[in-house]
């Protein structure tokens, strides 16, 4: 990936304040997973808080195949912030706007959108997982965000 592909990628576009609870969450959420294993067992540890056990596990797992899918068939590495930055990413936008689109059913341009993120064979599966895990977070009735800490600091944000 070039440099200049990073730098679109991570370019903010706006501020996770903007967005709704379900977009917000897929951002923050996306975030957490990406930071490793302690942060994971936190998206964990929502979800059964959120959904209780079952329908958290399930969540859960809807979760980690849509980024295991998004990292094993990305078109490139998603670029993300820190999950205390305020600021939202190109490609978080996208994906925020993917699972909305999951989420509201509309099937066809989730998948459309999904080819911006993985190669076209798999749309179909990272969109049906992407509906089952903003579909989570409508069940979790997450609060839409008003603040998140501190702006961030540029470049040294993207991974």
């Amino acid at each position: 990936m070039s440099s200049a592909q990073a730098k679109r990628g991570g370019a903010p576009v706006g501020l996770i304040t903007e967005l709704d609870s379900v977009e917000a969450a897929s951002v923050i959420y996306l975030r957490l997973w990406c930071d490793g294993p302690e942060a994971q067992s936190r998206v964990w540890s929502d979800f059964t808080n959120g959904l209780g056990a079952d329908q958290g596990r399930q969540a859960f797992e809807s979760f980690e195949e849509l980024c295991t899918l998004c990292t094993r068939y990305g078109r490139r590495p998603l670029m993300r912030h820190s999950v205390q930055c305020k600021c939202l990413g190109a490609d978080e936008s996208c994906f925020a706007n993917f699972i909305a689109t999951a989420t509201s059913g509309e099937r066809e341009d989730a998948m459309l959108i999904a080819t911006l993120l993985v190669r076209p064979d798999v749309a179909g599966m990272v969109a049906s997982l992407a509906s089952n895990f903003g579909l989570a977070l409508k069940r979790m009735h997450l609060p839409a965000p008003r603040d998140v800490a501190a702006p961030c600091p540029m470049p040294n944000t993207y991974h």
